[in-house]
């Protein structure tokens, strides 16, 4: 009896010792899955701070370095000689004269000709000046000169920015743009060289603070404004590329289109004019894109609609960031709501479609380079003061814009433009080009901005130009004249360089 309740009392004894187990087993595992947790965590953290650094350190550290609002690099001036920039051809845009008492002046030795895009250094800072500031108060002077000018309490010399700007085209096309307002642009379509950067009503940097209340406060002029990147203008025909390519993509073809040209259209009360009345008769999809038939487009508009207008205007980067340090977004108000006057009116270029010249500039080189847009960029190199290179910038995809078929196809109607259409004046010159022509209307009058975009040696594309000249009508009466004295410059120069 008593064995049997031994055994007993052994068993519950037992059974009390493996559920006492089981419960310090449980809440171990539960404190494990907590630490488990609270580990995950800061692991997660850790490598998210890592993942930050590294892409702050890749990606994002120069723009914050570079940013005008960092202050620390004002400091660098008190040790630091500011550098040169340079053009791609060895010109002096920029640089720095120091005096026997020590004073310092910064001089443009080329005026008025680069202002915008090579900027000012005082009043604030802006184009390359800006872009480029850390790079300007950066010395990498042979480090026994450092130590000498440390020794002699004497700053050490600032490296020197060599640009991606061409002086001789960048003059061409400052001549040839004369006393109109307007801007050019040139682009190197394979590798996103900004050539030229030009905008106008301009100003002398060398003057810049004794002018500055003078330029702030003109309203007439707006002569601190870069037109080339943040003028806002309607595209007027040159839009039609973008209207001729969502066509090809919603058909599939071209080769479908036909359209008798009477010199105007008229839909639900809207009418449509082609440009001085003309009257182009029967047309295909390349005579009407050559003679820049504005009723055989907005016909075209409305088979589109505006929603399919919008994803490829978009896809072109309208209404979208560009790969650039200052600009202005170009705008594209259609939608599927839109009207039909509405509509018409932005298949040709016109109603609130808004865009600026480096914009344009942009989408012709995708076009020229196969649909692929290079990142467009304004520093080449960097060399410290003895000439040895320090750094330099290689080519960079941005983003694939079309295929090389549409891309293609774009490049053999902007051809038939200069072959036997608006830009005809471009024509025999001993180089091929391609381009589209615009008059875009700004008032109730009918006055027009003259637009052209373009580029040459259309088999291996060289360059690339988008022009605009305010209120100088037809894009074959002022613009085209512009584009073909800088590809002839181009080509000289090349011949003989």
């Amino acid at each position: 009896m008593r064995d049997n309740e031994e055994r007993k009392r052994r068993r519950e004894l037992e059974k009390q010792q493996k559920r006492k187990a089981q419960e310090i087993s449980k809440k171990r595992r539960s404190r494990n899955r907590e630490y488990t947790f609270v580990s995950c965590f800061f692991v997660l953290i850790f490598v998210s701070l890592i993942g930050y650094l590294v892409y702050f350190d890749k990606v994002k550290s120069e723009d914050f370095i570079n940013s005008p609002y960092n202050t620390r690099q004002d400091t660098f001036s008190d040790r630091v000689v500011r550098g040169k920039i340079e053009s791609s051809d060895g010109e002096v845009l920029a640089q720095t004269n120091v005096y026997e008492d020590g004073t310092e002046e910064r001089t443009y030795p080329y005026a008025n000709i680069f202002s915008h895009v090579v900027g000012y250094d005082s009043n604030g800072k802006s184009g390359l000046e800006s872009e480029a500031n850390f790079l300007l108060l950066t010395s990498h002077e042979f480090f026994l000169n450092q130590m000498k000018n440390e020794f002699k309490s004497q700053k050490n010399m600032g490296d020197t920015v060599v640009s991606t700007l061409n002086a001789d085209l960048q003059t061409t096309a400052y001549q040839a743009l004369g006393d109109r307002r307007g801007a050019v642009v040139a682009i190197e379509p394979s590798t996103g060289k900004i050539l030229v950067e030009v905008s106008k009503p301009d100003f002398d940097p060398s003057t810049i603070a004794q002018n500055w209340e003078a330029l702030v406060n003109d309203q007439n002029d707006s002569s601190l404004l870069n037109r080339a990147t943040n003028g806002a203008y309607p595209p007027g025909s040159v839009f039609k590329i973008v209207t001729a390519l969502d066509y090809f993509r919603t058909r599939g073809t071209l080769e479908d289109f036909s359209y008798l040209c009477e010199g105007g259209i008229t839909k639900e009360g809207h009418t449509i004019r082609c440009y001085g009345g003309e009257v182009h008769g029967q047309e295909d999809f390349y005579s009407a894109f050559a003679h820049s038939c504005n009723s055989a487009f907005a016909e075209i508009g409305t088979m589109l609609g505006g929603s399919s207008l919008r994803s490829t205007a978009e896809d072109l980067l309208f209404n979208k960031g560009l790969p650039l340090t200052s600009y202005r977004k170009s705008t594209f108000s259609l939608n599927g709501k839109s009207s039909v006057a509405e509509v018409m009116q932005t298949a040709i270029g016109q109603g609130n479609t808004l865009v600026s010249p480096m914009h344009m500039a942009l989408l012709t080189s995708a076009i020229a380079n196969g649909g692929e847009l290079m990142k467009p960029y304004l520093i080449d190199s960097v060399k410290n003061s003895d000439g040895e290179t320090i750094k330099t910038t290689e080519p960079e995809k941005y983003k694939r814009l079309m295929s090389v078929n549409e891309a293609n196809l774009m490049g053999k109607l902007m051809k038939k433009v200069v072959e036997e259409g608006t830009a005809s004046a471009l024509n025999g010159r001993g180089y091929t080009a391609a381009g589209k022509t615009g008059s875009a209307e700004f008032d109730e009058n009918g006055s027009s901005h003259s637009w052209f975009v373009g580029y040459s040696n259309v088999d291996d594309p060289d360059l690339v130009v988008a022009i605009i000249v305010e209120n100088g009508g037809t894009g074959s009466e002022a613009a085209v004249p512009i584009a073909g004295q800088l590809f002839d410059a181009y080509y000289y120069d090349q011949n003989n360089g």
